[in-house]
């Protein structure tokens, strides 16, 4: 009989890799999914973004194939504010509260509404 070996996630599939700078690229890759969701909900084509945002086509082709490498969370960041979306950054004091002491770092994620108008 052939047990399988199941290994609980992290919840960062980059981190679960063992990739450096996990947390930034799972904070890309929300950030791309995000902008791939705004895109299918307005009807953006990647020509429109790309002249929204100030890049070419190729680049935003190539970013929501994944090629994370070709952006920077600032640059991300911007560009939803250039498709007109509110970027909030929040920040809490876990320290306080320390409800796992195990885990010493903080995590940073994206949340988005698609609210209707």
């Amino acid at each position: 009989m052939n047990k399988k070996r199941i290994t609980k996630s992290s919840g960062n599939v980059f981190a679960d890799m063992g990739l450096p700078d996990a947390e930034e690229m799972s904070l890309k890759a929300q950030l791309v999914i995000n902008l791939q969701r705004l895109m299918k909900l307005h009807s953006l084509t990647q020509r429109e973004v790309a002249e929204r945002v100030g890049t070419d086509q190729p680049s935003i082709s190539k970013i929501l194939r994944g090629n994370l490498d070709l952006v920077s969370v600032e640059k991300l960041l911007a560009w939803h504010s250039a498709l007109d979306q509110e970027v909030d950054i929040t920040i809490r004091d876990k320290f306080s509260r320390r409800a796992n002491p195990k885990n010493k770092q903080g995590k940073v994620s994206v949340q988005a509404c698609f609210c209707p108008a």
